[in-house]
Formats: structure tokens, C-alpha cells, sequence
């Protein structure tokens, strides 16, 4: 399985699970695993990501409300607040993977579940949460280092 197809798992599970909160996560994710026959190559990555959303998620959703406040976290739709859910964490927990893939990959789920605006919005928040972040900052300076070195 490729990171695509797992943070395409990722998120469906985080969508069924939005709605079956008192179920198992990861009896969920291992059925969502079966029917796409895709046991175990990258399901601990997957994991890795439920997980961390799951621990995070007051953290990640107070991010959400500060940077779209004009949406309340109740009136997201659940894809659209699974896809951001999930990119959140990978932006600000998973610093291994560039922020420009996390967000690409956010906006072309959002293409592919969500509703006609859900990319701009997805693609907006994101947007903001990153360069609102340390993550960001930390880019910035490593660019503008290697823009001054290349100029020498």
C-alpha cells in the first residue's frame, strides 16, 4: 500500500469512527484493512496516524476553530473535518513527511470525498495552521540559508 492509500484509510476510518465513537478504532481500521485486502505493509503507518489523531484530536480541533472561526467544529462535515483532522497531525506531529505533501495530498482527498468547496476549504485551513506553526518558521529559515549560500 502506498501513503496515498493509507491516508485514504486513514481518513475513512477516522469518518466511520466519527459517527461510532464508542467502537474500536482499530477493529475499524481492520475491517477497512480487509476489504481493501491490504493487511499489513504500511497499516502501522496508518495506525501511527489514527493514533496520533485520536490523542491529539481536542488539540487539533482548538487549531481548526482559531483558524476558521467562521465555521463551528460542529458544522464541519465530517469528511471535510476527518481530512483536516488528519493532515493537522501530519503537519504538526509528523515533521518527516514536507508540509507541501501533507497539504497536496489533503486537497486531492478533499477532490475525492469531499463536497464542490471542500478542497478550497481544506487547502485554506491548512494553509494557515502551517504557516502559523513552528514547522513553518523553521522552512522560512532553512530556505533563506540556502538561498544565501547559493548566492555566494
Amino acid at each position: 500500500m502506498n501513503r496515498h492509500l493509507a491516508r485514504t484509510l486513514a481518513m475513512q476510518t477516522l469518518y466511520e469512527w466519527d459517527f461510532q465513537p464508542q467502537n474500536s478504532i482499530h477493529d475499524m481500521l481492520q475491517a477497512n484493512l480487509e476489504a481493501t485486502n491490504n493487511q499489513n505493509e504500511d497499516a502501522t503507518f496508518v495506525e501511527q496516524l489514527l493514533n496520533g489523531v485520536i490523542t491529539k484530536r481536542d488539540e487539533i480541533d482548538g487549531l481548526i476553530t482559531s483558524v476558521a472561526p467562521e465555521w463551528p467544529i460542529d458544522q464541519i462535515s465530517v469528511v471535510d473535518k476527518s481530512i483536516l483532522r488528519l493532515s493537522i497531525y501530519e503537519l504538526t506531529y509528523q515533521t518527516d513527511v514536507p508540509a507541501k505533501v501533507i497539504i497536496n495530498e489533503a486537497v486531492e482527498l478533499a477532490k475525492t470525498f469531499g463536497g464542490d468547496n471542500t478542497s478550497r476549504f481544506v487547502n485554506g485551513v491548512l494553509g494557515t495552521v502551517y504557516r502559523q506553526s513552528d514547522r513553518y518558521k523553521e522552512d522560512e529559515e532553512s530556505t533563506t540559508k540556502e538561498s544565501t549560500s547559493n548566492a555566494e
